[in-house]
Order: C-alpha cells, then sequence, then structure tokens
C-alpha cells in the first residue's frame, strides 16, 4: 500500500466528495510505455542501491509534464513493495563506521592529492583503513551504510504480470490511501454478500447488517475512527479491506472521509468502476472437507432435501453466521450445516457464542471427532454428526431425518 504522502486526491467541496487520482487509457495511454520502463529498472536491478532505482524511475518522467512528484515516488513505493532488499551489513553498519572514522580522524584533513601542506591522500587512508580492519575497501564501502534506507541493495524483485498490472495496483493504492482517513463505510451488496461480508471479519472490521429486500444487504462499518478523531486505526483497516472487496460482484460502497479541516467528503465507488484487485480469486470452499462433501452430494435431491452452497445468513448485530450449506425440503423446512474442524480454543469459544445466539435455527453441525467434546453442550445444536477424514452423507441424512 501507499501512505499518505503519497496519497493524491481532488477535493469536490461544492459536491462535498474526495476524487482520488486515477490514470485512466484514455488519459494516460502513455503510461504503459512508463510502466513497462519502470519495471525494466527494476528487473535488471539486482545489486543495485534503492536510491539509484528510486532515480532512474524518476528520470523516466522527466518529460512528462502530467506527473506530480507524488505520483512518481508512489509508484516507487509499490516497485519497492514487490522488491526484497538485502539485510547483509545492516546491523553491522553503525559499529562499522565508528570504527573507519576512527581510524581516518587520525589523519584529517583528507585530500585527493598530496602536496606539501597535506600529505594524507584520502586513497592512501583508505588501503591503511583496509589493511588495519583486515578488510578489502570495496566490502568496507558497500557495508559502511547498508543500514541506510536508501543505500539498500536490491536482492530480488518479484514484480507484476505486466505494465498494466502496475497500472491497476496504483488506481487502487490511492483509493486505499484515501481511506486512510475515513471514519464510515457503507456497502450495499448483493451477489458476493457472503464474499464481502467474510473479507469484512478477516479485516476485523466492526459491522452490523440490515436486510434491504429479497437477497440484498447493507453493511454498515464504522468504528474507533468514527469517535476518536486522534486516530486514523479503523480507516486503514477499511483500506486493506478495499482489494477484497474489489475482487467481488453486486455491490457499491459509499465511504465517508474526514479532511485534516474536519470537513467530510464522500468516496463512492462500485464494481463496475473498473479497479483490478491485485488478489486472487477467493476459493469457493475453505477447506478440502467442504469440496469433497459438496461434490458427493451433487445436483440430486436426496430423500426431499437439496443442497445450497451459503445460502442463508444470519445476523444479529455485531454477531453473523453464514453456514457452510443450507438443507432445504420439500415440504419446506430449512436446516443450516455447519463443518467444524481442528480450531483454536478461542475459536471453538467464539463458535460456542454464535451458537447460543441463534439457538432457535436448526443447525446442523458436522465436527471432527478431535473437536466433538467441546460442543457437547452447545445449546443450539440439537444434532451433531462427526467425521474424521470425510464427512459422509449417510449420518448427515440420517441426522436430517430427526428435524
Amino acid at each position: 500500500m501507499l501512505t499518505k504522502e503519497h496519497a493524491i486526491a481532488r477535493y469536490d467541496f461544492q459536491r462535498q466528495r474526495i476524487l482520488p487520482d486515477r490514470l485512466t487509457s484514455g488519459e494516460h495511454a502513455q503510461y504503459v510505455q512508463f510502466a513497462e520502463r519502470m519495471l525494466d529498472v527494476y528487473r535488471t536491478g539486482p545489486g543495485r542501491r534503492r536510491r539509484d532505482l528510486h532515480r532512474d524511475v524518476h528520470r523516466i518522467f522527466e518529460d512528462e509534464v502530467d506527473c506530480p512528484l507524488r505520483r512518481i515516488d508512489g509508484f516507487c513505493k509499490l516497485l519497492d513493495d514487490q522488491s526484497k532488499y538485502a539485510d547483509a551489513g545492516r546491523r553491522e553498519a553503525p559499529r562499522l563506521r565508528r570504527q573507519v572514522f576512527r581510524i581516518a580522524a587520525r589523519h584529517h584533513p583528507l585530500v585527493d592529492q598530496a602536496d606539501n601542506l597535506f600529505d594524507h591522500c584520502a586513497e592512501d587512508v583508505k588501503a591503511l583503513i583496509a589493511k588495519e580492519l583486515q578488510r578489502d575497501w570495496s566490502d568496507i564501502r558497500a557495508e559502511l551504510f547498508a543500514d541506510v534506507i536508501d543505500f539498500h541493495q536490491l536482492e530480488a524483485f518479484e514484480g507484476y504480470p505486466n505494465p498494466r498490472a502496475l497500472l491497476s495496483r496504483y488506481n487502487v493504492a490511492q483509493v486505499q490511501a484515501a481511506l486512510f482517513s475515513a471514519v464510515s463505510m457503507d456497502i450495499d451488496a448483493t451477489t458476493d454478500f457472503k464474499r464481502i461480508l467474510r473479507a469484512a471479519r478477516l479485516a476485523k472490521l466492526m459491522h452490523t447488517i440490515s436486510s434491504t429486500g429479497e437477497g440484498t444487504y447493507h453493511i454498515r462499518l464504522d468504528g474507533p475512527a468514527s469517535v476518536l478523531r486522534e486516530t486514523r486505526r479503523y480507516g486503514i483497516l477499511m483500506a486493506k479491506f478495499l482489494p477484497a472487496l474489489i475482487c467481488c460482484t453486486g455491490w457499491k460502497m459509499h465511504a465517508v472521509v474526514e479532511t485534516r479541516s474536519r470537513w467530510k467528503l464522500s468516496l463512492d465507488l462500485t464494481d463496475r468502476d473498473g479497479l483490478q484487485s491485485h488478489l486472487p480469486p477467493d476459493s469457493e470452499f475453505d477447506s478440502s472437507i467442504e469440496a469433497d462433501f459438496a461434490e458427493k452430494w451433487g445436483d440430486e435431491v436426496r430423500d426431499g432435501w437439496t443442497l445450497e452452497r451459503e445460502a442463508e445468513v444470519l445476523h444479529s448485530g455485531q454477531k453473523t453466521f453464514v453456514p457452510d450449506f443450507v438443507f432445504r425440503h420439500n415440504d419446506g423446512r430449512t436446516v443450516l450445516l455447519e463443518i467444524i474442524g481442528f480450531w483454536t480454543p478461542e475459536y471453538i469459544e467464539a463458535r460456542l457464542q454464535t451458537l447460543e445466539i441463534f439457538r432457535e435455527t436448526p443447525i446442523l453441525l458436522a465436527i471432527h471427532e478431535s473437536t466433538s467434546h467441546h460442543f457437547e453442550t452447545a445449546a443450539a445444536a440439537t444434532k451433531i454428526v462427526t467425521y474424521k477424514s470425510v464427512l459422509l452423507l449417510k449420518p448427515v441424512l440420517e441426522a436430517l431425518a430427526k428435524y
């Protein structure tokens, strides 16, 4: 991600909105070539210092009138994020400098060429230092400022798939930078509501949920930043959540961003705005147990029951429950299925609290045999089936028959 120092945005106070910097194929077609050249600087850069890489990136834009300095620095930051810099010598650099300067001080002042007035040539003193430290001067020079960030040497560059991927990452990163000062976020979701909710929870965002119609939900994300003005930590969480949101479909987002002057401006996005996330698509299933069970059940109707993947959402204030599967019977009965495997004690405690909140809902728990004893007293779990390595259809159907 970019930092606040790299943020570029236009404030439209008349419409009370914020417009983060964005590169488009129409207005910024030349940036595809710039991006290719920037990538080439880093691809061929192993062994070079960070400041030299940044200098070469800046030179690429010497003749470009439409490129503020912050934009170039933003590109450097995104390229550095995909880079690995060598750690060698960073810890020893301060001690090495003290040794070098202490020896050099004995021969002060140093000059390039010795004469009758100054008889200490810099090259001779370097040789003397190398001899005294029993190291080659080239090695000493390479490590002398190894702890200074500008002198870090590039070791490897993971890169971006292509120039457009770098430009897309920049566009998303600028929206993220704008969200650093966000105090709230509202999302209306349809198609991928459950994926969006899962991503919000993984981002540790406080949320409230309300149903706004058949298959549509409103998610309100807010928290400490909306009350405690001195912190922007919650905005950072929203920024980290954004790439996962962009991966989804069927959503529109409205965020409230507070400027330094305490103006509250709107930041609005939808899944049709053309932003592309760098994150890989989510797996349809959270575990191989779920995937295997879904494959074995298939599309068949078994004893009057059909299986649906994450087709139900329960919510009560901050507590939400999205079961792994939903069983629907021909006569109208509905049973939720939650599969629980190996989990930490904290997860088990949280899941027990959730089950207690939704105890009036028919929930079938499929629990790994090593974990099942933790759920013996779960009030909501009227039925429990256990499994060892795979979840079999027979015990599940037998449990469904008792509802």
